[in-house]
């Protein structure tokens, strides 16, 4: 099977190297001239993924036309701020492939789209399966054991995808819910970005597993409000994705809670990141989701006012923890 893989920062390198391995034919779309670069002469990705060797056999282009030529699976792995821009740059080449991925885990700001969403808008139709769950870029290429989900409507593409994918040290399951995948893969970025508050004003595990547990309901409200399954949030991509995210030093969305519960500007964090935080926009679309629906998400709207810098990071806490007292 000839797969393209377009995006090569962390994700989407972890996932090149680790289907290379699994001895598919991969091409990794790079962006970024200076990473294809290094790629090519020094074997790792210098800069979403330094320290770790990539296969001789990967196969890195900077020409999407070249990425897509006869290959049976597109694997989307790009940011979600750009995956509209870089969809539209594809599709002309897009129209001969088999099957789609998307790797993506966010909401488009503007839209509140899910990513397989905004694929099938972009590219006529597509419905690809959804790849989610609790994943470190950095562990996954390491060969850590990890395991995941793909979500498709159609249950034999993700079964195909299962297969494909899988190998001893990355396993994966399937799902039909791709809405309950994809919610519970963007949103608990946001409940993360909490998290990181909490531990930035220096308080306790108390308040982090609270904010976690209330926050996986938040999700499943939204969840089942808009036609998926509460039980999906209970699976991989929904309590395993938010333990992880919530928990985890690498978490990109975490670090950014912690350093607004330091005190220090959104702005002045995010000019500081390497990397897409996908937490910051998901949250909007999140709150714009969540009116839409007549779902209650307290955590998730006082993430966007303490972003907007309507409040600070003690009012927060303060704010839901007062809220009127109710029934779990």
């Amino acid at each position: 099977m000839k797969i393209a893989v377009i995006g090569a920062g962390g994700w989407g390198t972890a996932l090149a190297k680790i289907l290379s391995e699994n001895q598919l034919d991969v091409t990794l779309w790079c962006r970024e001239e200076e990473v294809r670069r290094s790629i090519g002469e020094r074997g790792e990705n210098d800069r979403f993924l330094p320290g770790i060797s990539l296969p001789a056999r990967l196969r890195t282009t900077g020409n999407l036309e070249e990425a897509a030529r006869d290959s049976e699976v597109l694997l989307l792995a790009v940011p979600s701020p750009y995956m509209r821009a870089v969809l539209s740059e594809l599709a002309p080449w897009a129209r001969g492939v088999a099957s789609f991925v998307s790797a993506t885990k966010g909401l488009e700001e503007t839209t509140h789209f899910r990513m397989s969403e905004v694929i099938s808008q972009t590219l006529e139709g597509v419905a690809p399966v959804v790849l989610s769950g609790p994943t470190f870029a950095r562990e996954v290429a390491l060969g850590e054991p990890t395991a995941l989900v793909a979500a498709s409507a159609a249950l034999e593409g993700a079964m195909e995808i299962q297969a494909r994918f899988s190998t001893p040290s990355f396993r994966v399951y399937t799902n039909d819910d791709v809405l309950g995948v994809e919610l519970g893969g963007a949103l608990k970025n946001v409940i993360a970005l909490a998290v990181g508050v909490a531990t930035g004003l220096g308080l306790g595990h108390n308040p982090k597993a609270a904010l976690m547990t209330r926050g996986l309901a938040e999700i499943s409200r939204l969840v089942e409000a808009m036609g998926g399954r509460r039980e999906t949030l209970f699976g991989l991509a929904g309590m395993g994705d938010l333990v992880l995210t919530c928990t985890g030093h690498l978490s990109r969305n975490r670090q950014v809670g912690i350093e607004l519960g330091k005190g220090r500007s959104l702005e002045d964090v995010l000019a500081g990141m390497e990397q897409v935080a996908e937490g910051v926009r998901t949250t909007h679309a999140a709150v714009a989701l969540s009116k839409e629906h007549g779902v209650e998400m307290p955590i998730v709207v006082q993430m966007e006012r303490l972003l907007r810098g309507e409040t600070t990071p003690e009012d927060v806490m303060r704010e839901l923890m007062t809220r009127p007292l109710k029934s779990e």
